[in-house]
C-alpha cells in the first residue's frame, strides 16, 4: 500500500492523502517525499486552484512523525536532517502560491498538527482532538510549526496552546480561530464545498491575494524563526529526557 495518494479532481483542487492509517498517518520518510511530489504538481498544474491536505480513515488527519522510523535518529545532527527537511516543506507549503486547506478527519497531533498550521484554511470533523503535544516528549515543534502558528492566532493564545502541550476540541479551535469550520461528517466533498467560491474565481486572482500574504511572512523573517526552531528542537532531541520520553511512550502503546 502506498503511504501517499495524489487525486486531481475536476473542481481544481489537487488531494494529498496520508495513506497509513494503521499508522494513524504517521509520517515517514516515504510520506515527506509525497508532500514534495504534491507540491510540485500542484505548482505546475495550472488546472490546479488549491492543494489540499487530509488522512486515510476516520481515526487520524496525522499523529506527527513516526516514533518507529525517527527514533533510530539519537544525535542532534541526525535529528536536524529530518527536521530541517520536513520544515522546509512546511515553509514551502506556508507560502505556497495557491491557497492551501486542511481536511481533519481525525485527531491531528504533534507534527500532524504542524501540518495543518502551515495550511491557509483548517476545516475539521467533530469530536476530532489536536494538539501540539510536543511537550510532553521533552522536545518543542521540529519542524517550524510554532512560527507559524504565531503568524495565525495572536500571540498569547499561540503561546498558552504550545506551553500546555495539551490537545483541545474541535469547538475550543475554532473558538480561537485555528479552525474555520467543523461538521459531523467530513470528505473531500466537504473540501469542495467550503472552496466553492474560491474555485469560481480565476487563479491569478487566488495567486495575487496569496502573494499579498507571503511576502508579509518574508518581511517578517518567517524562514529564519523557523530555522531557529529547527535547530532548538535537534538540540532537545538527543537529550536523555526526550529518548526516556518517547520509549515510555512507546512501550505504553504496546501493551
Amino acid at each position: 500500500m502506498d503511504d501517499f495518494i495524489i487525486t486531481s479532481h475536476p473542481s481544481g483542487i489537487l488531494e494529498w492523502r496520508i495513506n497509513r492509517p494503521e499508522k494513524r498517518n504517521a509520517v515517514n520518510f516515504n510520506v515527506i517525499k509525497g508532500l514534495e511530489e504534491a507540491l510540485d504538481w500542484a505548482e505546475k498544474d495550472q488546472q490546479v486552484k488549491t492543494l489540499v491536505i487530509t488522512g486515510t480513515g476516520k481515526q487520524a488527519f496525522c499523529s506527527g512523525g513516526d516514533l518507529d522510523e525517527f527514533h533510530q535518529l539519537k544525535t542532534s545532527e541526525e535529528a536536524y536532517s529530518m527536521l530541517s527537511k520536513m520544515g522546509n516543506l512546511l515553509y514551502r507549503l506556508a507560502t505556497f502560491i495557491k491557497p492551501t486547506l486542511a481536511l481533519i478527519n481525525g485527531s491531528a497531533v504533534g507534527g500532524g498538527c504542524e501540518i495543518a498550521t502551515a495550511c491557509d484554511f483548517r476545516i475539521a470533523k467533530k469530536e476530532c482532538k489536536m494538539g501540539f503535544i510536543q511537550g510532553r516528549l521533552g522536545i518543542t515543534t521540529g519542524w517550524g510549526g510554532a512560527s507559524i502558528l504565531y503568524e495565525k492566532l495572536p500571540p498569547h493564545e499561540a503561546m498558552k496552546i504550545l506551553l500546555e502541550a495539551n490537545t483541545y476540541s474541535t469547538d475550543q479551535l475554532k473558538e480561537l480561530g485555528f479552525v474555520q469550520e467543523v461538521f459531523e461528517k467530513i470528505d473531500i466533498h466537504t473540501a469542495e464545498d467550503y472552496l466553492s467560491h474560491i474555485l469560481k474565481n480565476h487563479l491569478h486572482v487566488l495567486m495575487c491575494y496569496k502573494e499579498a500574504l507571503v511576502s508579509k511572512w518574508q518581511h517578517s523573517a518567517l524562514q529564519s524563526r523557523m530555522e531557529k526552531e529547527i535547530r532548538n528542537c535537534s538540540i532537545l532531541w538527543e537529550k536523555e529526557e526526550h529518548h526516556q520520553a518517547v520509549e515510555k511512550f512507546r512501550t505504553r502503546k504496546k501493551e
